[in-house]
């Protein structure tokens, strides 16, 4: 596997993501921020966070098949929540469940959460962008 996670002694564990992941390899992929539209360019779960972020995290994965590698491979996510408060948590997680589900995944490489005031557009709640090692 190219990309290790862990969670060092003296950081607290944290269930939805690991605190570091060591990649090994030599071609990265840097994937875009992906919002919640489907192959036509529609919006999916319009008002809906939990149907947003998995298909965020769908659409990453969909990125990465195409380039070569897999979830598996993420070694940073970087989640852009509009008008995020910590009450929206459970539905963060959920989607992120039901996308880990769809894809046979844990996914739990790093990240950061950053609540935003809005997005490119009205109608998406949510954008996450990703790093990985394809090699």
């Amino acid at each position: 596997m190219a990309v290790t996670l862990m969670n060092p002694n003296g950081l607290p564990e944290i269930d939805a993501y690991r605190q570091v992941s060591i990649a090994s390899g030599a071609k990265l992929a840097f994937i875009a921020g992906q919002v919640a539209w489907d192959a036509e360019g529609r919006t999916v779960g319009e008002g809906d966070l939990a149907a947003q972020v998995e298909q965020c995290y769908l659409n990453i994965a969909t990125a990465l098949a195409e380039a070569g590698g897999s979830f598996g491979g993420v070694a940073k996510l970087t989640v852009y929540v509009v008008d995020w408060t910590p009450d929206k948590m459970p539905l963060l997680l959920e989607g992120i469940s039901r996308a880990a589900a769809k894809l046979g995944v844990t996914p739990v490489p790093p990240a950061t959460l950053l609540g935003v005031a809005a997005l490119d557009v009205p109608d998406h709640l949510v954008e996450i962008e990703a790093t990985a090692v394809l090699d």
